[in-house]
């Protein structure tokens, strides 16, 4: 059979896993690829992809806060700060690593996924080592590059149905070695289908290089095949001779000695089971501490908050965050964005978005919205702004006067034409601004669940922030603030 990577078995499996098997994945690849690929995207576009998925959003604070990722060890509550002390594209390829694993821990699992992603993170953290070691500039790439260098191995085995069990038993049974079990079963080697995957979601050129370069290259790939080189070596043993050449290869590319170097890449090993417990790969991890030989000591990955659930202490962490963001004269669309993501995470609103004036205030505009179809919630949310006193939205503006809609308040007019765009009857409605002009509302719900006097007290106390932070913002009386 050819061994060609452009085989036609090969690109119907490119396009089987892209297409049926991982669209969710794909999905949030294009919108975290779109955002990366644009120098003007703001930190609250890139905030505002991870905060779309829960799991997602726990996962990625949990590893902004670990201090394998942390290295300042700042308190990070917020995805809003986890950009800021993490930086814009770390942030975005652990939301797009945490999407890959969550993606594959969904499908069929079988033994062999595990063992696939037991290299994948044993190898992620020994690049990153490698990377760190020798100075490069590149350790945080070199480690998603690592990560994502055996996604074809990963999905195949997750998604490969018969084919799957036929090549595991062609691997069992022929005493071949697994490219050429591959070859014989398929028609091509599953490091083939990685680099397929790699280039159709554009996970990066260095995931690529390293797939296709020169294993005599002296680049952050090279500390990419060294990590993937270490994490098949473990399973063999550290005294094995497989392992001893690793060790010496890494010693060569670092500049340490082997005794050095041996003694690193076993606590890798026990760091690199602590890291796929994090990302919920938790067998994963009990395999690299196995094949590693070294304790792993994992806690059990904290389990994600349920949607909803209000968290005081949350609350107060954001609110500290907010505040000192406002003290630092932080662009205001971010600390919107934050105040959005506090009421959603924090109060446990299902539904959040805030709206602000044009500049002739003519017009009320979603500007941020988080929750379940807040994309579209957002696009809908548009009012002209006509001056009726009984109008909700018209006075919150011209008022300054919150709003609690309930079964009370629907039974006066001035709610009609906000309703028609919610589809909600419990809802809260808070106007921000500086204490003698308003310049935007504050809007939550729990999709028709009643609402209580905590969570309308705790989205006061956010819309407050806001106000506050736009009075010390620059300020323009005749339009919107600057960033908006």
């Amino acid at each position: 059979m050819s061994n060609s990577p452009n085989s036609p078995d090969l690109a119907s499996w490119i396009e089987r896993i892209r297409g049926r098997e991982m669209p969710v994945f794909a999905s949030t690849v294009a919108a975290l690829r779109r955002i990366i690929g644009d120098e003007r995207a703001s930190a609250s576009a890139l905030a505002q992809v991870i905060l779309k998925d829960t799991p997602m959003t726990t996962k990625v604070l949990r590893l902004a806060n670990s201090a394998y990722f942390n290295h300042s060890h700042q308190a990070v509550n917020t995805v809003s700060r986890a950009i800021v002390v993490l930086g814009f594209n770390p942030v975005a390829e652990l939301a797009l690593s945490v999407s890959l694993i969550d993606s594959l821990l969904a499908g069929g699992l079988r033994g062999r996924v595990h063992i696939e992603m037991a290299r994948s993170f044993h190898a992620a953290v020994q690049a990153r080592w490698a990377a760190s070691r020798r100075g490069e500039q590149q350790a945080e790439e070199v480690f998603i590059a690592a990560l994502l260098s055996r996604v074809g191995e990963m999905a195949f085995w997750c998604f490969g149905g018969e084919q799957a069990q036929a090549l595991e038993r062609c691997m069992k049974n022929a005493f071949l070695r697994e490219e050429e079990a591959q070859q014989v079963v398929l028609g091509f080697c599953l490091r083939h289908l990685s680099v397929g995957l790699v280039r159709e979601w554009r996970l990066g050129s260095l995931a690529v290089a390293a797939l296709e370069g020169d294993a005599r290259s002296r680049g952050p790939e090279r500390a990419v095949l060294l990590g993937q080189r270490l994490a098949l070596a473990a399973e063999e043993g550290w005294a094995s001779l497989a392992a001893r050449q690793a060790l010496r290869e890494a010693a060569d590319y670092v500049g340490l000695s082997i005794e050095s170097v041996r003694d690193e890449v076993l606590a890798n090993a026990a760091q690199a089971a602590r890291i796929a417990a994090s990302f919920g790969a938790v067998e994963a991890g009990k395999i690299i501490a196995t094949s590693g030989g070294a304790s792993a000591g994992m806690p059990e990955p904290d389990q994600a908050a349920l949607p909803g659930a209000p968290d005081a202490a949350l609350q107060l962490r954001i609110l500290q965050d907010l505040a000192a963001l406002t003290l630092a004269r932080a662009p205001l669309a971010d600390i919107l964005q934050l105040v959005a993501e506090g009421v959603y995470r924090g109060v446990g609103c299902e539904r959040v978005l805030v709206a602000v004036l044009t500049r002739d205030r003519a017009q009320l505009q979603g500007r941020v919205a988080l929750g379940s179809g807040a994309e579209a919630l957002c696009a809908r949310f548009t009012f002209s702004m006509e001056g009726d006193p009984d109008d909700v939205l018209d006075a919150a503006i011209d008022s300054a006067q919150p709003c609690r809609i309930d079964a009370a308040r629907l039974e006066h007019p001035g709610t009609e034409r906000l309703l028609q765009v919610t589809a909600c009857d419990e809802a809260v409605l808070v106007p921000f601004g500086t204490p003698t002009r308003q310049i935007g509302v504050l809007y939550a719900d729990r999709q028709g669940r009643p609402l209580d006097d905590e969570l309308w007290r705790a989205v006061q106390h956010f819309a407050l922030q806001a106000g506050l932070a736009v009075t010390l913002s620059a300020y323009d009386p005749a339009g919107t603030p600057p960033g908006l």
